[in-house]
């Protein structure tokens, strides 16, 4: 198909290149940014830039932060004896959402996936462990995906972390098996803190 536009052609296959947005929406988006002033461009450009030139990983959790350490990890008021591990950042802002969880964080920065060649040591674990000899916590809570992923991983982190006298618990499976927590509303995640169980 021809394309009128080489430029809004261009637009369109960037946009398609996002995880979730297909053709058609990417033209949809491709068109509305056509529609927009050139200020509101300019300031959508210019939030883009800010954030892969300004965000990065916090040195304590591994979350996302506009500095060194992030504001949950530099946060006094939160409970600093129970550590929520989970897979990605993303995670960390469904979960916060809840307002249910008022503790640290641990980003792992993925699941083992031996098919995708991701093992322990691709993990960031032994950053977490570090974290527990330098100041150790009460418990270490397993917020993973019920997949057989995060299932590998819960498993994994517990037979390591268990031999040190910490308390591990992971959230109860009130999240459909296979699905992401990204996805989940608040009242599920809520209840599964609240029916976490011991490993």
């Amino acid at each position: 198909m021809d394309h009128p536009s080489r430029y809004l052609e261009s637009l369109t296959r960037e946009f398609s290149r996002l995880p979730g947005i297909g053709v058609k929406s990417a033209s949809r988006l491709a068109f509305h940014i056509l529609k927009m002033s050139h200020d509101d461009v300019s300031n959508l450009v210019r939030a883009m830039l800010e954030v892969k030139e300004h965000i990065t990983a916090c040195r304590i959790c591994g979350g996302i932060a506009d500095s060194d350490v992030c504001s949950i990890c530099s946060d006094r008021d939160r409970d600093s004896h129970t550590i929520c591990i989970v897979e990605n950042a993303r995670d960390v802002l469904t979960i916060e959402g809840t307002n249910e969880f008022h503790g640290l964080y641990h980003v792992l920065m993925g699941v083992i996936s031996p098919l995708d060649g991701i093992g322990p040591d691709e993990l960031n674990i032994s950053s977490l462990l570090d974290r527990y000899s330098a100041k150790p916590v009460q418990e270490m809570i397993l917020a993973l995906n019920p997949t057989v992923e995060g299932d590998a991983t819960a498993l994994y982190l517990a037979g390591i972390l268990m031999p040190l006298g910490v308390r591990v618990t992971r959230i109860a499976h009130g999240l459909p098996v296979g699905s992401d927590l990204e996805f989940a509303d608040s009242a599920t995640i809520v209840k599964s803190f609240r029916g976490r169980v011991a490993m």
